[in-house]
């Protein structure tokens, strides 16, 4: 089993076309500014409904003008199979990050999640069928264990969804497996687990966690848990979300439609993460002001407790996360204290 920096090597030494969907989103920009260095050639496509230009622009100023050179960005959207067609001319690999995210978004709109969510993934999946890939990669959701009770959560045991936005990400795993043994298309579904780090979006309603509190801590604006904190989740830095999708695309090993979890098989409290984020701050800004703490009412559709069992993507792609959530957050930090100074 090759390694990611055996992987990056061979990428170096023979450079592929890739296709990243969701380009200036939080993830999506971090593959891309990942995949330059490595002097790939890579389209994008996003309609910037919750990508940003200045996530492009970022990594612009990441990379050299000669590798910047490799990018093409194409402004359309998912749900438009021209569009995606276009985007995923002449590419080796489609790395599909475009969606609709956030529980609390798909339960105030569930029709716009699941018109981004499933007939988009449905185009994205069709146009990898007849552009005859290489590799398709999507970003599944840790949501789909839905209330099945057990921890570590693994791939072959889910349970009932408990959103519109978890019904979504299940059916784009059932539609890959219909295209693989209808197909022939090989896919592979990453359930990523509250993925965070530089880039993420700390303004807006559907905002993550991570970002949010931050943002709030250094605005020194009352910091809001959800229930009482004992909620628990396996955050996982964006270094190991790129990670994976580079060795799930690369692999060769299986021509099957495949799942991993994507996450760092560990459980952290939200209380827990309150005190991580803020200890890390504070060795960057000793004066920043003690927290301002407010518990209010559970979030409807969330899962008490998560954790992933990361086995079977260390034994079939050669996932080994490089960061924990202590170091992915210090890593993250400054970022955010450049963001708000």
């Amino acid at each position: 089993m090759k390694n990611f920096d055996i992987i990056k090597q061979e990428l170096l030494e023979s450079p592929k076309q890739w296709l990243i969907t969701g380009v200036a989103g939080f993830i999506g920009s971090n593959l891309l500014e990942t995949l330059l260095k490595l002097n790939q050639t890579v389209a994008g496509l996003d309609n910037f409904a919750t990508g940003h230009q200045h996530n492009l622009d970022e990594v612009e100023g990441l990379v050299t003008k000669e590798q910047w050179a490799n990018f093409t960005l194409h402004n359309g959207d998912i749900r438009n199979i021209e569009d995606c067609k276009n985007a995923a001319l002449g590419a080796d690999y489609i790395l599909h990050q475009a969606a609709l995210g956030s529980v609390p978004r798909s339960i105030n709109d569930p029709a716009t999640t699941n018109d981004v969510n499933i007939s988009g993934h449905l185009n994205m999946l069709i146009t990898a069928r007849d552009e005859k890939v290489s590799g398709f990669v999507y970003a599944a959701s840790s949501s789909t264990y839905g209330d099945h009770p057990a921890l570590p959560k693994q791939e072959d045991n889910i349970g009932n969804p408990l959103s519109p936005y978890a019904v979504t990400k299940y059916v784009n795993e059932l539609y890959a497996n219909v295209f693989n043994r209808t197909y022939g298309l090989k896919s592979t579904g990453l359930r990523y687990f509250n993925v965070f780090g530089p880039r993420q979006d700390p303004d807006g309603a559907y905002a993550a966690v991570i970002p949010k509190w931050t943002a709030s801590i250094l605005k020194k604006e009352t910091l809001f848990i959800n229930g009482d904190g004992e909620t628990s989740r396996d955050f996982c830095f964006v270094d190991n979300a790129v990670q994976a999708n580079i060795l799930a695309a690369t692999n060769n090993e299986s021509d099957d439609s495949q799942v991993f979890n994507v996450a760092c098989n560990a459980r952290t409290s939200l209380n827990e993460l309150k005190d991580i984020i803020f200890s890390s701050l504070t060795k960057f800004d000793s004066t920043i002001p003690a927290i301002d703490t407010e518990y209010r009412e559970f979030r409807a559709g969330d899962v008490r407790h998560s954790q992933a069992d990361i086995s079977k993507a260390e034994a079939l792609i050669g996932y080994k996360p490089s960061h924990t959530i202590q170091e992915g957050i210090a890593v993250a930090m400054p970022w955010y204290l450049a963001k708000f100074a």
